[in-house]
């Protein structure tokens, strides 16, 4: 795919937060700057570039995907009541593919893993 000054605004945003947002929350922004955007190619470009590698995408189970900068692997941790997303500071289990593997006698690609909690803001 070619050169897009749009896709080169979503990337400046999603690498400028650290909050893991959704598509509709990187179209307002973004909108700011280029009000004739859709959400339809925030969220087209979103996809393309989580497939290129250059940011990672978190799929949730409500449907809303979250958009990550740091392409690392690492683990997430969701607030089961307000819905932020927190990067887990832990060592990846990258052993774990080659272990699954073996008991359930197929190829593992990869892994997620989002802890399910509730975070210090919503605990209080």
């Amino acid at each position: 795919m070619k050169y897009s000054r749009q896709r080169e605004q979503i990337l400046e945003f999603v690498k400028s937060v650290r909050t893991h947002p959704t598509a509709e929350t990187v179209y307002q922004e973004v909108r700011k700057k280029n009000p004739k955007i859709s959400l339809g190619t925030v969220y087209r470009n979103l996809v393309f570039l989580s497939e290129q590698g250059d940011i990672n995408r978190i799929k949730i189970a409500d449907g809303k995907d979250r958009f990550d900068y740091d392409t690392s692997h690492h683990y997430h941790a969701i607030c089961t009541k307000c819905g932020k997303i927190t990067d887990a500071k832990i060592d990846y289990l990258g052993d774990i593919d080659k272990k699954v593997s073996q008991v359930l006698d197929l190829e593992i690609l990869s892994h997620d893993i989002i802890f399910n909690t509730i975070c210090k803001d919503c605990n209080k």
